[in-house]
């Protein structure tokens, strides 16, 4: 009996050890990637001419040191550093080399800017380290096939466009529309965009196209122009200072298209202010972040987690800024991928749990839109809600609208 028992004993003894060694089996890590932490690098512009997006990389700071405080992901802390490249291209290639060949990152996440991370791109890839939800509004971080490691996290400027030109064909179906764009990658991704959804009909819609260059002191000169093409719908697609110039400019003279504006320009102070509110009101864009300032999410569940977030590890933080929503949104949705990722933190596992992403909501996102991917879709948001200037504020209405053709 003894020896039998004794045997038995042995027996459990040897099948516990191999379960914890298969356990420990089971654990996979790459480089940045310990029982202990995660290793997440950044590159963000803290100085130069795009530094009002500084705060995006503060705001993942915090609420990755949120998410430490409360026990971490699955045991691990995350050890996120982030540099200043001061969206400077030379800059960031010499900065991302130093997250991943000194510091030995994991990954690299929401690193900001079309042309600093067009400069890393390859990199990146040939060293099979994720370059994963950039803060960049390109298209062309939707390319799984020549791009594996390579993800962005915003809408794209052609979902957006894709949107608005759904918008116009519903609500305009004979509309005579004048695209007025920047002459660079910005804005020719927009007009490619209202291109695709137009379709056939693009050359009898479409009546005028035209572009300014950023060095023009004044684009009053494009304006009047546009105008005497007797369009009556605008599509604006310009960076801020344009834009209010533009606003101004077809208020002095009197014309009254459907104006629908890119949401680069949507910034009250920046744009609608100097532009006047009188001449803004009736102004179309699309969103897809709530506005931390507007008293209509005071209840939102969503936004009382934000602001306890905000009141606790950003005191005295400008909650109207619409950066601190948009970092918060990006850094929740890495924790997300982390989190479905486990104990298998191997670099490949991460990007396939980035690309698998099902309906997933953050925080701070307008009710409905929602977070989906999949191995040929790296594009996360792809979903728009409309949005029109009011009496000095942005109004959202309408459905959410999706990009996607015939969709």
């Amino acid at each position: 009996m003894n020896h039998n028992k004794l045997s038995l004993l042995a027996a459990i003894a040897a099948f516990a050890m191999l379960a914890s060694q298969s356990a420990f089996a089971q654990k996979k890590y790459d480089t940045g990637a310990t029982d202990s932490d995660i290793k997440i690098g950044n590159v963000e512009a803290y100085s130069g001419p795009a530094s009002a997006y500084g705060v995006i990389g503060k705001t993942e700071d915090a609420y990755f040191k949120m998410i430490n405080d409360t026990g971490g992901i699955n045991g691990r802390k995350i050890n996120f550093i982030s540099y200043d490249d001061g969206y400077s291209p030379p800059k960031t290639v010499e900065q991302i080399r130093k997250l991943i060949e000194s510091d030995e990152v994991f990954l690299v996440f929401n690193a900001l800017g079309t042309p600093t991370q067009t400069a890393v791109q390859k990199y990146h890839n040939a060293k099979k380290v994720p370059q994963l939800f950039l803060a960049t509004g390109a298209s062309k971080w939707n390319d799984p096939k020549e791009f594996p490691w390579t993800m962005g996290f915003q809408p794209s400027y052609r979902v957006e466009a894709r949107i608005f030109a759904k918008y116009i064909l519903k609500n305009k179906p004979d509309a005579k529309v004048a695209i007025f764009y920047a002459n660079d990658d910005f804005g020719k991704d927009y007009v490619a965009g209202i291109k695709e959804i137009f379709g056939d009909k693009a050359s009898q819609l479409i009546v005028a196209e035209e572009s300014y260059e950023t060095t023009e002191p004044s684009i009053d000169s494009h304006i009047v122009k546009l105008k005497g093409t007797g369009a009556d719908v605008f599509v604006n697609i310009s960076t801020p200072k344009f834009a209010a110039q533009a606003i101004k400019k077809i208020a002095e003279l009197e014309w009254k298209p459907m104006h629908v504006m890119t949401d680069v320009s949507i910034s009250i102070g920046a744009v609608m202010k100097p532009a006047g509110f009188e001449a803004s009101e009736g102004v179309l864009s699309a969103t897809y972040l709530k506005d931390a300032s507007d008293p209509q999410w005071k209840d939102d569940e969503g936004m009382k987690k934000f602001m306890a977030f905000a009141d606790k590890y950003m005191p005295g933080a400008n909650v109207a800024d619409s950066n601190l929503v948009y970092g918060y949104a990006a850094a929740q949705t890495m924790v997300q991928v982390l989190k479905q990722s486990g104990d298998n933190l191997t670099r490949e596992n991460v990007m396939k749990q980035a690309a698998s992403l099902k309906d997933f909501a953050p925080d701070t996102l307008v009710p409905g839109i929602t977070i989906t991917t999949s191995t040929t879709d790296f594009a996360p948001i792809e979903q728009l809600k409309m949005m029109q200037f009011k009496g000095g504020k942005w109004e959202l209405f309408g459905d959410i609208i999706s990009a996607e053709t015939g969709g």
